[in-house]
């Protein structure tokens, strides 16, 4: 049986559960799972959004597979059972014939090792308008088109209509080199090469093999399920394609296929470790496509990009200003002034936006017109109605204007430093002077400049200032660790455990998503509460540990993933890398 040398490999030996998480690798469209109620059949779907071809922005969601039915057959053609070991470079089948090996050729190519001296190969189902049979496979046309092929002698190559398109008996025989490619692209110059099964084997091992290499060094107890998290990292990453100008990390290639703005702004504290150019890619993404009038989009896809939506109610979506605070941890590992000056004039025209279009009243305190601006989509502060002075967004723009000022300084330009700083200190007293209920030691959001009454750990956010008084950020503190609020056994829920929304199941009502916590434990720090911060970024880790995947949210008692959450989540996995990464060089 194959096994890999590399010990990161090894370590991830069926991590990849494939009736849930897909296979993929760097780069790819193309998703390999295994049918949950049909034993030994797998099928693949097309991490696209194609809203010309299927209107609506989650219709991608219920696309069918593109290939569906895909078995492993003998020289009848009849499907053999088989036993599978996943890796993160390879599927290897066993079966009564031999091994099996899927590796990926390219991103656009699936390359199928069979074994030597047997008539086998696979069978599956294709839903496409014109269908090609020829000496050496065959190809289908549609609106994405498909090529198999193989090196080996084709001794059956059967193709029969179905009710919906066609049924595909393709068996082979050869050496242990012989594999069948199936080639899955847009446009019509199908590639028909075929790489010899165990050289595209070993070139996926030594391309995984250096992913994992690159990445810094971790305590032992980490290791796991940090090598895990840089898999859903590198697996999640699409290549450009339509409106993908360079490489971007989707949030999770199983369940939201795009680029969504602070998405990829989490994504590049990991990348910051291993990759200065991939992490540089994940902000410079966003600022391709911003706006004339300085707005950033919400999110962005192959076939456009999300600026405007009308439910709940219709207004301009983007998505919080933190791209400045990132842009600095990736500056401080990586050391590249470029980035600062790619980004500092977009930056400023991005900030200029928030103040100049999103201040209804003019009171200095800046305003969500769309509740999925605060990417707190679901939150009960925003059942109210909109529009809300929230305290998660002048926060986010007190740090982004900090931000401006360090870039400033170190790009040369002292007089702008000393006025983003005064702009970020400003907003500062103005929240306290906005937002602060002294009686209950919290900030409250505003609708109609009437509070909102729900405890939230954004009703603590601006303790990440750094710069309200000791009382208060002992009061803040105080409410952070308080176990009837915010202190569960993991730590911390998006709705206080005691406030009536509380809700543990529903994303932003109750679970604990670890982008929030990962922000307050730089709050903690900063303020000088590192015992606390440490232990916060403890529970945090052992919390994503819990699980064999990492998901998008999480209960924050049980540490389950409520039914929602999305698997293989990029943010969760980027906080946990850098966490851990910090904790075992005691940075926290």
């Amino acid at each position: 049986m194959y096994t890999p040398e590399s010990p990161y490999l090894l370590v991830l030996e069926n991590r990849i559960q494939l009736e849930k998480i897909p296979f993929s690798d760097r780069g790819s469209r193309l998703l390999v799972y295994q049918e949950r109620r049909l034993p030994d059949t797998l099928y693949i779907k097309l991490a696209e959004r194609l809203t010309a071809l299927v209107p609506g922005l989650s219709a991608y969601r219920n696309r069918p597979p593109f290939i569906h039915n895909l078995r492993l057959v003998d020289g009848d053609g009849h499907p053999v059972s088989f036993e599978l070991t996943t890796y993160p470079h390879a599927l290897v089948f066993q079966t009564t014939l031999g091994e099996f090996i899927v590796t990926f050729q390219d991103r656009r190519t699936i390359n199928i090792g069979v074994p030597p001296q047997l008539p086998c190969g696979i069978s599956f189902s294709i839903i496409p308008d014109l269908s090609r049979p020829d000496g050496h496979g065959g190809e289908f046309k549609s609106i994405r088109n498909c090529a198999y092929s193989t090196n080996g002698t084709v001794m059956l190559n059967q193709v029969e209509h179905n009710t919906n398109g066609y049924d595909v008996a393709f068996v082979v025989e050869g050496d242990h080199n012989t594999a069948i490619t199936l080639h899955i692209q847009g446009t019509l110059d199908l590639d028909r090469q075929v790489v010899p099964s165990r050289t595209a084997l070993q070139e996926a091992e030594a391309r995984w093999n250096r992913w994992f290499a690159a990445a810094p060094a971790v305590d032992e107890q980490y290791q796991s399920q940090y090598y895990y998290a840089w898999w859903v990292m590198g697996n999640n990453i699409l290549s450009p394609q339509g409106y993908f100008r360079r490489e971007s990390v989707s949030p999770s290639k199983a369940h939201y296929v795009g680029a969504w703005q602070w998405d990829n702004y989490f994504h590049a504290l990991a990348f910051r470790y291993t990759d200065a150019a991939l992490a540089h890619d994940q902000l410079l993404f966003m600022f391709d496509h911003q706006q004339p009038d300085g707005m950033i989009p919400d999110a962005v896809y192959d076939e456009g990009m999300i600026t405007q939506l009308e439910v709940p109610v219709a207004a301009a979506v983007t998505k919080p200003p933190i791209v400045g605070w990132v842009a600095m941890h990736v500056y401080d590992q990586t050391g590249d002034e470029q980035l600062l000056r790619d980004i500092y004039d977009p930056l400023v025209r991005w900030n200029s936006w928030w103040f100049g279009l999103n201040d209804d009243d003019s009171d200095g305190i800046v305003q969500y017109s769309h509740p999925f601006s605060s990417g707190l989509d679901d939150s009960p502060l925003w059942d109210v109605g909109m529009p809300v002075e929230a305290v998660d967004l002048n926060t986010y723009l007190c740090i982004q204007m900090e931000a401006l000022s360090r870039m400033a300084r170190i790009l040369g330009r002292g007089r702008e430093a000393e006025m983003w700083g005064r702009k970020s200190m400003a907003l500062v007293d103005r929240m306290i002077e906005h937002f602060y209920d002294q009686s209950a030691g919290l900030f409250w959001s505003q609708f109609h400049h009437q509070p909102i009454h729900v405890v939230t750990p954004f009703s603590l956010y601006p303790l990440w200032t750094g710069r309200v008084s000791p009382k208060i950020t002992e009061q803040l503190v105080a409410h952070l660790h308080d176990p009837q609020m915010f202190w569960s056994t993991y730590p911390l829920p998006t709705v206080a455990l005691s406030d009536p929304k509380h809700d543990p199941y529903q994303m932003w009502r109750g679970p604990v998503w670890i982008n929030i916590n990962y922000i307050f434990v730089e709050a903690l720090s900063r303020t000088g509460h590192h015992q606390l911060a440490h232990e916060l970024a403890e529970r945090t880790l052992r919390l994503v540990m819990s699980q064999n995947d990492i998901f998008e949210y999480y209960h924050p008692e049980t540490g389950e993933p409520p039914p929602k959450a999305a698997p293989m989540f990029g943010w969760s996995a980027a906080c946990f890398i850098d966490l851990a990464i910090r904790m075992s060089r005691g940075e926290i």
